[in-house]
């Protein structure tokens, strides 16, 4: 059992390397896919096969991405099989607590909730971890970027509308003073969307060994807001601090955000119009993005103090149709 488990890690690291490297040529649609399913092995390794055949998986696939250079695997490591090692072993994470009624003890699992605020946190790692690979500074990380905007500003614009020098100064400081924020939640969203894209397709296999959780009723530890404050603040922070601090502080707001949709969930639960809703807020948060996400933030932020899934949840359900 043992040996299959390191053959089964061995195997999927391999193919997470594979996707990874295969995720720099292509198209931009074919790229960014191939870097949303990266850790998807890794976790199908953790959730079917447990936390060794995760670890195997990781350190085979960064080994095998290192033969393209040690900044590639580090990048590898940090952004994809570590926190996919983390994430697998923690949704496995469970412990017996006393029953209320004297009965057997009851296993609780480790909160879903807090599986989201740990993606937050780690996709903000890579975030910082980037900036300090790619230039030794500001005016450095600047001066890299700025030949590559340019030339993608050049392509997209007709001949009478060449970007100036200035133009291109102009786009590459706002591009650097995103790019830490826009990184980490993508990451954030990579890892999410493996995970429980991994518990689906172990749950159907019959591996999982844990009940589907309740998305829609996750809460987060009592500190996060705190956390996303600090990290908000600090990310006004001129040079390379305020830069990091927007990386953490980014997927933290875009964690609220995920609660805010599983308040609006769950407070809409056997309601006939529910469907209509979810579609149209998806529909709507897909096209308007940022403006209409920020209130959904700021639901996710107040549910902690007027518990809006409490009082639906004691509401009496509506008549029948």
């Amino acid at each position: 059992m043992m040996t299959n488990r390191y053959l089964i890690g061995l195997a999927l690291g391999l193919v997470s390397a594979v996707v990874f490297a295969s995720a720099s040529t292509g198209g931009l649609a074919l790229r960014f896919v191939l870097f949303l399913v990266t850790s998807l092995p890794i976790f199908l390794a953790g959730l079917g096969w447990g936390t060794v055949a995760s670890l195997v998986a990781a350190i085979t696939g960064s080994l095998a991405v290192a033969l393209l250079g040690w900044k590639a695997a580090l990048m590898f490591a940090a952004s994809q099989a570590l926190p996919a090692v983390i994430l697998s072993y923690l949704a496995l994470l469970s412990r017996d607590v006393p029953s209320a009624t004297g009965g057997p003890a009851l296993r609780e699992w480790y909160p879903a909730g807090r599986l989201v605020v740990w993606t937050a946190t780690m996709a903000g790692i890579p975030a910082a971890l980037w900036l300090l690979l790619f230039g030794g500074n500001l005016e450095e990380l600047k001066g890299a970027l700025s030949p590559v905007i340019g030339n993608i500003m050049k392509a997209q614009l007709p001949p009478e509308s060449a970007p100036t020098e200035t133009d291109i100064k102009n786009v590459t400081d706002i591009v650097v003073s995103l790019l830490p924020a826009a990184s980490a939640i993508a990451w954030m969203m990579a890892l999410i969307v493996n995970l429980w894209l991994a518990g689906r397709i172990v749950t159907a296999s019959g591996n999982f060994v844990r009940p589907w959780p309740d998305l829609a009723a996750i809460t987060y530890p009592a500190a996060t807001p705190a956390a996303l404050a600090v990290a908000t603040l600090a990310s006004f922070a001129g040079g390379w601090i305020g830069l990091g601090a927007s990386g953490f502080a980014a997927p933290l707001l875009f964690a609220y955000v995920l609660l805010g949709l599983a308040v609006i969930h769950f407070v809409t639960r056997g309601q006939p119009w529910r469907m209509f809703l979810l579609w149209a807020l998806y529909t709507s948060l897909f096209v308007v993005n940022a403006p209409l996400a920020f209130p959904i933030a700021l639901l996710g932020l107040a549910e902690p103090v007027f518990h809006f899934r409490a009082r639906a949840a004691a509401r009496p359900p509506p008549p029948k149709p």
